[in-house]
């Protein structure tokens, strides 16, 4: 989401967050008032209105017509929906953070700092979902196309937890090694 659209939208809701004016709003949106009727119905005095009434028109919420000396407010229905349309759609709201990359990059390093304590693998996780993160790490530690005996895929995982049969094991099922007369390699997108 570029910046002024990011700025616009905090402001939106900045504007929102405010009890007296949501409540402005939903007055305004059944009829035209004047700040001395909002002033009465909401129990606040009128500058303060004039100031709610002043945001909510910066942001275009609000329109005003004169009628002599009075200035009358009404919401604008329009341009709410437009704005709800705009900054507000569900493909807006996902511009706001990449999350789908940030929180799954997030949540994988969080799995990685829970289960090693430096180089050494605690624990081998018992939720699937971990163990896979786990697991593709430890399938990480082989270079693509290089072949290796079962010793040294052996050697490689004990460097980080003594079972590395189970992991060994876990890693084929996962589809990250390969093995075949005990040989093993690594398993890469293009395999």
């Amino acid at each position: 989401m570029p910046p002024e659209e990011f700025e616009t939208l905090l402001q939106f809701f900045k504007a929102l967050a405010d009890e007296n004016r949501l409540k402005l709003l939903g007055i305004l949106a059944a009829r035209e008032y004047s700040v001395e009727e909002l002033a009465a119905l909401l129990q606040l005095k009128a500058p303060t209105i004039s100031h709610h009434l002043a945001r909510l028109k910066e942001l275009g919420l609000v329109q005003m017509r004169t009628d002599g000396n009075i200035h009358l407010y009404r919401l604008d229905a329009e341009n709410l929906r437009t704005i709800s349309k705009g900054l507000l759609s569900s493909e807006k709201m996902v511009e706001l953070v990449p999350l789908a990359e940030m929180e799954s990059d997030a949540w994988e390093r969080k799995v990685l700092r829970d289960f090693f304590e430096g180089p050494r693998l605690k624990e081998i996780p018992a939720n699937r979902k971990k163990r896979s993160v786990v697991l593709r790490w430890l399938a990480n530690l082989f270079e693509p196309g290089m072949r290796y005996t079962e010793a040294q895929v052996n050697e490689i995982i004990q460097r980080h937890h003594p079972d590395a049969s189970t992991l060994r094991r876990e890693m084929i099922g996962e589809h990250l090694l390969q093995r075949e007369q005990g040989i093993y390699w690594r398993i890469t997108p293009e395999d």
